[in-house]
């Protein structure tokens, strides 16, 4: 059949001859490439601060670094402590806050330290100012004065539902921790918070030990940051191992070849050394989204391989010794396996469009890995078959039989296969509206990381940890202390209290409100705002004054007194929910104080908008890379009529998938965003391979269409089950994800895949014998056809 071949199929075979008679060589030069290119792995460092989901230039992060940089910059501990008798007004307990304050002092960057018994009660005592802990001897106070604790801590807007919950069941302390910056040093911000989270996990373990009565939770900021790192850390240590034994399992069940399976492992081992490796020589930090890569590179990776190996095998079974099936399998696998690792590589470049750059990262390294594994595939892969001991029985198989039966079952059943495929698909893209985004920050973690059980149990019993902050402007030097200023800030304040889902308000009206008071002789008619501004701000310095080192007004008052900071804490609200009580808030002060319009922002406010923003910048991406993968194809495939109808299995089965996540899920996070162009990428595999072999047979042999998709089946059926079913194992391995958004990306990748797999045995067939016409018309019986692997 060397007649029909064309110029690519003659360079290809001498390639593959020229590799075989140099393979030790080759063996040792792909050592040397994977050795230098992972030697760069070296240099790969873990980022595990939450800001490094956000681009410089992202409006919300630069909103909430003004903020940060007028006030207090900081990152937050919150020791949730629960009693098992839910009295946390006992001298014991009381004891054991006091006692717990004290020590979260002496934790690495502690700058502030917050608790029902250090907060700083004022009275008044012979018309002077008494500013006091609230708690300060426990184990000396009456039944009387405890219980004159406890209604203050009830009473008190600056606690209520933040440090003590409405039954005083439940109690906290809260640390403000200044942690060095990530983006200027990474190895000490990466240091410092697992110095922070290892020493206050040692407090909470000695804490239960000497009060078995207690039980405490570790949630706030810092322990997110570590969450990012544990979580990523758990993936590689089990996901990766897992993942590995997985593929073995599967290319002994399916291949069963003991030395082919070897040659898969190796050649996956390179291309992740390779990835990761050049990954670290481009300075690219790990994340939780990026250290997924391995098992990405993996998957893919095998892919190239089976291709090669099934063909080999193919040939083998057609009477060609072991050296020729290798070179007949690279002649005829060589354009749709480097076809196949352009576009998948094209889908993860796309991912640069990104708005959140970790993603950018994980389609970055992911790109290299699958380029490295065609290399190694088609470098490494066949030297190593070649010497390595495997035998196979001239004779066909049954599944090649099997394969050839249902070949004949699509081809005989054509329209009703097109009528049917063609209604279903309908009928699961009506689900796509279905689905809702939300990027509530909580719930990236499994119930398997520490931080995510510990802030559930803390939102549901004392406080959110999702807050939103606003700058307020006073308009002028000290305006915080004009009662125009005072009132207009009120009303924000309540109404803002009245909003569902929002829990505690801390706001500088209730520090006037309770200074107005007690320098009225303690009367409750006087706690209101005071009418007068030099009174006022007269108060505000005798407060001042009198407030301790680390509980001063810094994270309230900027440092000219022109503006204040207003924190809204929030429980469980999902993205959609949050997003609209912020342009709520932001329309009322437009409409009802204008001077005093502002933004909120907040950690929780960030990653409430990532999905949307990210969505659109994919988009363009998602388009890009349509054009550049359909440019290819036409290129590669050499007819724009099945280059055009090529789109349509490329395309459907994104659709689908996420029409069926919509029937089954219906909640998707910011996966789904990026989630299009890398299943584009890499559901384009299978339809390549297809219509490889099926013009193949169309222009070599010159058969019908119907007998060209029984010959594609016949070549290439077997080799795109199996690479489709360890790809739906190796993206179904990351639905085990500890990071929701890892999980999310990894089901919907596995689901868009097997539904390609459904879509170009089922739709893609009966397409093509309706619309492929005009050329090429030779017939050949059944038996004749099946058993054609050339």
């Amino acid at each position: 059949m060397t007649e029909n071949w064309n110029r690519a199929d003659h360079a290809i075979v001498a390639y593959a001859q020229w590799v075989l008679r140099w393979r030790w060589l080759l063996i040792f030069a792909a050592v040397l490439v994977a050795l230098g290119a992972g030697y760069g792995g070296t240099n790969l460092a873990f980022n595990n601060n939450y800001r490094v989901f956000f681009s410089e230039d992202n409006p919300q992060r630069q909103a909430f670094d003004e903020i940060q940089d007028t006030y207090t910059r900081n990152d937050t501990l919150l020791f949730t402590v629960s009693p098992d008798d839910g009295q946390v007004f006992t001298p014991q307990v009381l004891e054991a806050v006091i006692e717990l304050s004290d020590q979260s002092w002496r934790l690495p960057f502690a700058l502030r330290v917050d608790s029902v018994t250090n907060f700083q009660n004022t009275r008044s005592e012979f018309d002077d100012l008494v500013v006091s802990d609230l708690v300060i001897d426990p184990q000396n106070m009456s039944a009387d004065e405890i219980a004159a604790a406890r209604d203050t801590a009830l009473s008190e807007p600056a606690l209520l539902n933040r440090l003590i919950s409405p039954d005083a069941a439940v109690t906290g302390v809260s640390v403000a921790l200044q942690m060095p910056d990530a983006e200027e040093d990474n190895a000490a911000a990466q240091k410092a918070v697992s110095d922070v989270m290892r020493l206050a996990r040692e407090m909470v373990t000695q804490f239960e030990a000497d009060y078995p009565n207690l039980d405490l939770k570790l949630t706030g900021s810092v322990a997110m940051n570590n969450a990012f790192f544990e979580a990523a850390i758990n993936d590689i240590k089990t996901l990766v191992p897992f993942m590995y034994l997985g593929i073995v399992i599967m290319m002994m069940l399916l291949v069963r070849c003991i030395s082919s399976t070897i040659a898969t492992v190796i050649v996956i081992a390179f291309s992740i050394v390779t990835g990761m490796g050049l990954a670290g020589w481009f300075g690219i930090q790990l994340t939780s989204p990026s250290a997924s890569a391995p098992t990405v590179i993996m998957t893919l990776a095998v892919a190239d391989c089976i291709h090669i190996i099934v063909s080999m095998f193919s040939s083998m079974r057609h009477g060609k010794n072991k050296q020729e099936a290798i070179v007949e399998s690279l002649r005829i696998n060589m354009q749709p396996v480097f076809l196949t690792s352009a576009t998948t590589a094209i889908g993860f470049l796309t991912m640069n469009f990104s708005e959140v750059p970790p993603f950018r990262d994980l389609g970055n390294i992911s790109a290299m890995g699958v380029m490295a594994a065609f290399f190694f595939s088609v470098v490494l892969l066949p030297p190593l078959l070649s010497i390595l001991p495997c035998r196979t029985r001239p004779t066909a198989s049954r599944t090649s039989e099997w394969i050839d039966g249902f070949a004949d079952f699509v081809v005989s059943k054509s329209n009703p296969l097109l009528i049917g495929m063609t209604l279903i698909s309908v009928l699961i893209l009506a689900f796509v509206p279905a689905n809702e985004l939300d990027d509530e920050f909580v719930q990236y973690f499994g119930k398997t990381i520490d931080f995510r059980t510990d802030t559930d149990y803390t939102v549901k019993n004392l406080t959110g940890i999702s807050q939103v902050h606003y700058s307020i402007p006073a308009g002028e030097t000290s305006g915080v202390s004009d009662p125009a200023f005072l009132q207009q800030l009120d009303a924000f304040t309540e109404w803002y209290r009245q909003q569902p889902g929002v829990v505690h308000v801390n706001s500088l009206t209730d520090v006037f409100k309770r200074l107005n008071r007690v320098l009225h002789g303690d009367d409750p008619q006087w706690y209101r705002l005071p009418d007068d501004r030099e009174m006022a701000a007269q108060y505000l310095l005798l407060y001042e004054l009198s407030l301790p080192f680390g509980l001063d007004l810094n994270n309230q008052l900027n440092i000219d007194k022109s503006a204040t900071q207003f924190v809204a804490t929030t429980g469980s609200l999902s993205s959609v929910n949050l997003r609209a009580l912020v342009a709520d808030s932001e329309q009322w002060l437009r409409e009802n104080a204008p001077e005093l319009a502002t933004t909120g922002i907040g950690i929780s406010v960030m990653f409430s908008h990532i999905s949307e923003r990210n969505i659109r910048s994919m988009l363009v991406g998602a388009l890009l890379g349509l054009v550049l993968i359909s440019g290819l194809l036409l290129i590669a495939l050499r007819s724009v009529r099945i280059g055009l109808l090529s789109l349509l299995p490329n395309l459907l089965p994104i659709g689908l998938a996420f029409g069926i996540w919509g029937f089954f899920v219906g909640q998707v996070n910011v996966a789904a965003s990026i989630v299009s162009g890398m299943i584009l990428g890499i559901i384009v595999d299978d339809t390549v391979h297809f219509l490889s072999k099926y013009l193949r047979a169309r222009r070599e042999r010159g058969y019908s269409p119907t007998d060209a998709v029984r010959f594609a089946f016949h070549t290439v059926g077997i080799a795109l089950i199996v690479t489709t079913l360890i790809l739906i194992a190796g993206f179904s391995v990351l639905s085990f994800s500890d990071f929701e958004i890892n999980a999310t990306m990894g089901s919907l990748t596995a689901i868009g895949i097997a539904v390609a797999l459904i879509i170009d045995f089922l739709l893609l067939p009966p397409l093509l014998i309706k619309l492929d016409k005009g050329w090429g018309s030779a017939t050949i019986p059944r038996k004749e056809a099946s058993y054609v692997s050339t």
